[in-house]
């Protein structure tokens, strides 16, 4: 399989703010990538987007038809949502810290919850493809495929706008 990740631009949202599933606007203009983006990206694979409108734009000028696929959404954090994270509940937070894939924010869902749709939406994929999506989702598909363990796959990082390609063999 030939996936290449490609997060959204920078959204609009102030730092220290708590977002995931909230639907936010975008701090740039998604075609200031398109051209440094269009060069790696082979031309006749699909596209798959998060339907999140700071996903939805860039994959729009992508791609003549791109699909949306709520699966590839990112998590949702719940109650947590647009709050500033130093309002969250500390003792919460820490539960969080303390098991990251199955503390589920208040109304919210876990990472475990976000691992198994990103997973079924891979294994839906063909064996080349192209997603426009969140960290988070940029983070499970790189431990799936590339076989990254779980302490190291939660410190990945992805730079806005960026595009990583991941090979593997499908098990």
């Amino acid at each position: 399989m030939r996936l290449y990740l490609i997060r959204h631009p920078r959204p609009a949202v102030a730092p220290g703010i708590c977002y995931g599933s909230t639907d936010l606007a975008l701090a740039e203009d998604p075609a200031m990538h398109i051209a440094s983006l269009r060069g790696l990206l082979p031309l006749d694979a699909p596209l798959y987007s998060s339907p999140l409108a700071r996903c939805r734009r860039l994959a729009e000028l992508l791609h003549p038809q791109p699909q949306f696929d709520d699966r590839l959404r990112e998590i949702d954090f719940g109650d947590w949502e647009m709050q500033p994270w130093e309002r969250i509940d500390r003792a919460a937070l820490d539960a969080w810290a303390a098991d990251p894939l199955h503390y589920i924010p208040p109304g919210g869902e876990s990472v475990a919850m976000l691992r198994a749709r990103v997973m079924a939406c891979l294994a839906a994929l063909p064996d080349e493809a192209i997603l426009v999506t969140h960290a988070g989702v940029m983070k499970l598909c790189a431990a799936e495929l590339a076989g990254v363990p779980t302490d190291a796959w939660l410190a990945l990082t992805f730079d806005y706008g960026s595009v990583s390609l991941i090979e593997s063999r499908r098990s």
